[in-house]
């Protein structure tokens, strides 16, 4: 491979990157149906350059969906090397959270019906219920939660559906919701 291979490769996975970056941002202020000259406005690329790496809007839609759910997945292990296990559980709990909340505006287009995210929910289990499991296996081993009282796969749908938007209260409501449910899992332990 030449020096000039590499450093277009690496050109196109910054380019993909920034439009990830960028549709997310967008997705969360204009929705996922803003116009293609926004995203690519704010990743500072050509609408050739999105279309040439998502040539569907469902295609970046994806990519910024399965993007959160790697970033929330990898943050499992790092956050249970730098804190005790019950904390390390809150936290990723809390970004969690935050994915669920990001990912509101997407909410019509990934239950649009659109075959191009039937893998959607599959990656998300496959992703998050190990990372969680983990996490819930350390703490209940520290003595910090109850152990046995939810799966993995179970907290994450109860969390899922904890933070969907209630009509009149305020977008942090969920968040509330989620942590009696966290300490709800203490309760008893130790």
């Amino acid at each position: 491979m030449t020096q000039e291979t590499r450093r277009r490769r690496a050109d196109a996975q910054r380019n993909v990157e920034a439009l990830i970056e960028a549709a997310r941002t967008v997705f969360d202020t204009s929705g996922v149906d803003a116009p293609a000259k926004e995203i690519t406005d704010l990743a500072g690329v050509g609408v050739g350059t999105l279309y040439r790496h998502f040539p569907q809007r469902a295609d970046l839609v994806k990519a910024v969906v399965r993007t959160g759910i790697d970033t929330v997945a990898d943050a499992g292990p790092e956050l249970s090397a730098g804190h005790p296990p019950a904390r390390a559980l809150a936290l990723w709990i809390d970004r969690f959270v935050e994915l669920l909340e990001t990912k509101r505006g997407l909410a019509s287009a990934l239950h649009s019906g659109d075959p191009a995210f039937e893998g959607l929910p599959g990656y998300f289990m496959e992703r998050l219920a190990p990372t969680l499991t983990a996490l819930l296996d350390a703490a209940a081993a520290d003595g910090a939660i109850r152990g046995g009282v939810l799966g993995a796969e179970d907290l994450l749908y109860a969390i899922a559906l904890l933070c969907r938007p209630v009509p009149g209260r305020e977008p942090g409501h969920g968040r509330q919701l989620v942590a009696v449910l966290v300490d709800g899992l203490r309760y008893g332990a130790g």
